[in-house]
């Protein structure tokens, strides 16, 4: 357990975190891939999309629109069509329809009478405008992998946003769903880490962590980081 009274700032990935990517992303691939008579379970094309955008975000810097579109390229590759520029198009483009989980709204406002908020995220400035209008509050900071001319999991990301909010590590808390992308190298920076753990029942081994991966809190949801910092939790 945390005492969340020694931070002063709160730094959040946002997709997966924030805002539904899955859901936004399988609304997209979902239906362009029937089209291309390729029927995968929601799981598998998650898989496949985080597999893909792995490969192109650890490579020479890319735009984040032109890694969804590579994306959709590489489907098209290993499914056997050719997908239309639309088509190429449809993730990066899909975003600004990307809706907040049911509780972020609500949590991040709570949060932000007691926090400075800060979004540390993989996109780029203009996709990530779209998702600060559904977010509905003020962010502090908002470091991008665009201004970062790097993708999280890489240090770089995190040591920006360090330099920027310019408080002692002790005072700085990320909260984030990705293990891989965020919890690892924020903790190896020396920065306490708080799991969104949103996806427990798809997560196998969500209780089992190496010791350089091991948050300093769990929660379900932003909700619930919200009661803990209420002076009066329910």
């Amino acid at each position: 357990m945390i005492e969340l009274n020694q931070y002063k700032t709160l730094t959040f990935d946002c997709y997966g975190t924030l805002i539904d990517w899955e859901n936004g992303i399988l609304g997209v691939l979902k239906p362009l891939l029937l089209v291309h008579n390729t029927n995968l379970d929601d799981e598998e094309i998650i898989k496949i999309f985080a597999e893909f955008e792995a490969e192109l975000e650890t490579g020479e810097y890319l735009k984040y629109r032109e890694v969804l579109k590579r994306v959709v390229q590489k489907f098209g590759e290993r499914f056997g069509f050719e997908p239309t520029t639309d088509e190429l198009n449809s993730l990066a483009d899909s975003i600004q329809h990307w809706l907040p989980f049911p509780d972020t709204v609500e949590a991040l406002r709570a949060l932000s009478q007691k926090f400075k908020l800060v979004i540390i995220s993989n996109v780029d400035d203009d996709l990530f405008a779209f998702s600060a209008k559904h977010l509905q509050v003020e962010f502090d900071q908002i470091i991008t992998a665009e201004q970062a001319k790097s993708y999280k999991p890489s240090l770089n990301n995190f040591r920006l946003a360090i330099q920027r909010i310019n408080l002692p590590l002790e005072q700085i808390l990320h909260v984030a769903a990705s293990v891989y992308h965020d919890i690892v190298t924020a903790k190896s920076l020396g920065l306490s880490t708080v799991w969104v753990n949103r996806r427990a029942d798809k997560n196998k081994t969500s209780t089992t962590y190496s010791q350089i991966s091991q948050p300093n809190l769990e929660v379900p949801d932003l909700k619930t980081l919200a009661a803990m910092s209420s002076p009066n939790p329910q």
